[in-house]
């Protein structure tokens, strides 16, 4: 039975974290394994800094750059002999991002961008499959751009899945593989990304189109929880829940679960589990096909968000032509609504706060409407919420739009 186990970046920060992951591998040796890798803790945060500079020009575009280089050749000095040819490889990664550097920046900074920080990826896999080879764990490492077919749409690219399904199939033909989540490849030969977190997503595409038994994700919590642990005292683990809870949970940002990793599953019915790589005693949650009846309240939270506000200069109403348009701007700037509602004047929008593609969009809606937004505001959500984790929520806390369904309350708070 095929397995597919994905590891996040909190799970390889370090060389005895790597050494863990090794120890929960071999547990998996007797299967026929895919093993996807983030890049090492922080780095693709880091990564993110040194595309900020580049794009603002600042002449300390290389200081951070050498942070990060800084991090990975102390990882590898500390793993490997100083023969090693992992430090060509690595080496020869870092030169793909100067070479990007030495060139002015692109007009579009989502295309920099994933030629840049998709390298985190590369360098993470291709250190772990060096370290396990020197374990006498044999293993083939594949370049997810030769497997993860995708359009040009770049920072968020949709996967070509006939393309994607015939190079999977072509590529893993024997176990286990080594390969990279977050990353793939146009048709151009052009590096894009998935999206933040986006490494699950590509476990996710490969055991479905593997057919694959299991899907593991292993996390630095002890599975999926009803609520973030930064955020709330006394959570809770749920231990099982079903595949439309999962894709609610992760559709109104639950961050245990990339919100595009659930479907493929569900289409083949392949069971996902979450578990911790620091607990290993726990079997985590197990998110699958049944039908599971837990109404028990779980409270999601969105930070660093954009609450907009647009009603039309002559205060006529908000029409459908209006809305149009609007939308129109956001399939443009490819950005994602994570609340919407609208009032005979008005139309209000919540989004995440993308530093370079939210000044475009507000800078396109004033030359029509006016327009009103709060920043770094929060999204809450309670999924099942009563009037005990209401008042929870809310107290002492000032509200500037509530929205309730039957199963759903959300609040945008300042």
């Amino acid at each position: 039975m095929i397995k597919v186990l994905k590891f996040g970046g909190a799970s390889i920060k370090n060389a005895e974290a790597i050494e863990n992951v090794f120890s929960i591998i071999n547990t998996f040796k007797d299967d026929d394994v895919v093993i996807v890798f983030s890049a090492l803790g922080k780095v693709t945060n880091m990564l993110e800094e040194v595309v900020d500079r580049y794009v603002q020009k600042s002449s300390t575009v290389y200081e951070k750059l050498q942070e990060v280089k800084d991090l990975h050749y102390n990882l590898i000095n500390k793993m490997f002999d100083q023969d090693h040819d992992i430090f060509n490889i690595v080496n020869n990664l870092f030169l793909e991002i100067e070479w990007v550097l030495e060139e002015d920046p692109n007009t579009e900074i989502s295309y920099d961008y994933d030629q840049i920080v998709s390298v985190g990826e590369l360098l993470s896999s291709n250190i772990i499959s060096a370290f396990l080879k020197l374990n006498n764990f044999e293993n083939q490492l594949i370049d997810a751009r030769d497997i993860i077919k995708t359009d040009n749409q770049f920072q968020n690219a949709s996967i070509d899945w006939s393309l994607t399904t015939e190079a999977i199939k072509r590529h893993i033909i024997r176990f286990p593989v080594i390969t990279q989540g977050f990353i793939g490849c146009t048709s151009e030969n052009f590096t894009t990304t998935l999206g933040r977190e986006g490494s699950d997503f590509t476990a996710a595409i490969i055991a479905n189109i593997l057919d694959a038994g299991k899907l593991i994700i292993w996390k630095d919590v002890d599975g999926v929880l009803n609520a973030d642990p930064r955020f709330f005292d006394k959570t809770i683990l749920l231990d099982h829940i079903s595949f439309t809870e999962a894709i609610e949970l992760a559709f109104y940002g639950a961050k245990v679960i990339h919100p595009k990793t659930i479907q493929p599953l569900q289409k083949k019915d392949i069971p996902l589990q979450v578990r911790s790589f620091n607990n290993l005693k726990n079997n985590g949650t197990l998110i699958n096909s049944d039908k599971i009846n837990n109404k028990r309240p779980s409270y999601i939270v969105k930070e660093n968000q954009v609450l907009i506000s647009i009603s039309d200069k002559d205060l006529s109403f908000i029409i459908e032509e209006h809305l149009s348009f609007i939308f129109s701007l956001l399939s443009k700037y490819n950005i994602r609504v994570n609340l919407m509602q609208n009032s005979a004047v008005s139309f209000s929008i919540c989004i995440d706060n993308e530093k370079y593609k939210v000044p475009e969009l507000l800078g396109e809606l004033t030359r029509r409407f006016n327009v009103f937004y709060n920043d770094k505001v929060m999204l809450y959500t309670i999924r099942h919420y009563n009037d005990v984790s209401i008042d929870t929520l809310i107290k002492g806390k000032q509200i500037l739009l509530e929205q309730k369904s039957r199963n759903t309350v959300q609040y945008i708070i300042s």
